[in-house]
């Protein structure tokens, strides 16, 4: 009968089978002493191929001529270990991102005996990451245009098309008093259709940029959209807020137009009689909570992949686009809370994210 291995027999078993991280010893020179097959695995070379090299082997040339491998032993030694991320390379001269860790060990007489190693393979989430990062930053930048061209759009009709027609609306009504009859009640119609197209103008003008947000701020913006919406669809609303100062133009407008879709998707869909808005700082950054008392639905994970509902997603993208994150919670029969957080910062769109 086969006894079972010890102990360290055990152990050195476990390090060669694993195969999903590179572990390997290092001499106190960074010579290699021990390969597991996942270093066979990550890097391509075989155990007889490679111990006895100096581990720079695995590190780009600027890397090797910067000195970054000698640099990583002496952080090892002074601090225990190091932890770094970034390319290595292969036995084929490929390239992949690799997060590694180097560990100092000491016997028992505090002499430095050599170095574990631990790579781990990282190119493919460094490839999700970097795809993310970049529709983010399209989305960022799809989304400012967009904003600017609400805002020339706005302008061009408040300051040409409303202008003109109130003008014209003033001297309808000039007209309108200087003439008895028929010729009065006509011209007093065409003034009514006028302030008709006015209003309907205005209106347009607030939906592509409301002048409150550029003028008296987001809290202001908030109350006029609510206090329109809810006498328009019959809702009762109340907005908190704990705001200790203006978010910036980016943010305001990110939390305002969240705001839009999430109230639209109340009163398509939610049969709410009453919505509850609530703006506060939490770990660093401004939270806006959206509640209703409707009839919710049966998913609590954002909807977005569950529904494929646009405006859901297009909340969500204008949250991260922003360096933040956007949430839907909802129950049957208990209303739908959505919530979006942003960070507090002077301007959304200067942070870079590093790689």
């Amino acid at each position: 009968m086969d006894r079972p291995p010890a102990g360290d027999e055990r152990f050195r078993l476990l390090v060669q089978g694993v195969l999903d991280y590179a572990i390997f010893m290092l001499d106190p020179a960074g010579h290699i002493s021990s390969w597991n097959a996942g270093a066979k695995r990550i890097k391509g070379w075989s155990a007889d191929e490679i111990i006895g090299q100096h581990f720079s082997v695995f590190y780009p040339p600027e890397d090797v001529a910067a000195g970054k491998p000698a640099w990583e032993l002496e952080v090892a030694v002074a601090e225990g270990r190091l932890e770094d991320e970034g390319w290595r390379v292969r036995k084929d001269g490929t390239r992949f991102w690799a997060n590694v860790v180097i560990t100092a060990l000491w016997d028992d007489n505090g002499e430095l005996r050599g170095f574990a190693k631990v790579t781990r393979d990282m190119t493919e989430r460094r490839n999700a990451e970097q795809a993310l990062l970049e529709r983010r930053r399209l989305v960022g930048h799809l989304v400012d245009a967009q904003e600017r061209e609400r805002r020339r759009i706005a302008w061009d009709v408040h300051d040409e098309s409303i202008q003109s027609m109130v003008a014209v609306g003033m001297r309808l009504q000039l007209l309108a008093g200087r003439l008895r009859g028929d010729q009065g009640e006509v011209l007093g119609g065409l003034n009514d259709s006028v302030q008709t197209a006015v209003r309907r103008l205005r209106a347009l003008v607030s939906r592509l940029r409301p002048p409150a947000l550029d003028q008296q701020g987001l809290v202001e913006a908030l109350t006029a959209y609510l206090d329109d919406v809810s006498e328009q669809w019959g809702l009762e609303y109340s907005l908190r807020h704990e705001l200790p100062e203006e978010p910036s133009e980016e943010a305001a407008i990110t939390l305002y137009r969240i705001c839009q879709e999430a109230l639209s998707n109340v009163h398509r869909h939610a049969g709410a009689t009453r919505v509850d808005v609530r703006l506060s700082t939490v770990s660093k950054g401004m939270l806006m909570r959206i509640s209703d008392d409707g009839v919710g639905t049966d998913t609590a994970t954002g909807g977005a992949e569950d529904g494929g509902h646009f405006g859901l997603i297009e909340m969500r993208e204008r949250a991260e686009a922003a360096h933040g994150w956007w949430s839907m919670t909802s129950e049957p029969g208990a209303g739908t809370t959505v919530e979006v957080w942003l960070p507090i910062l002077p301007d959304l769109r200067d942070i870079e994210e590093e790689p």
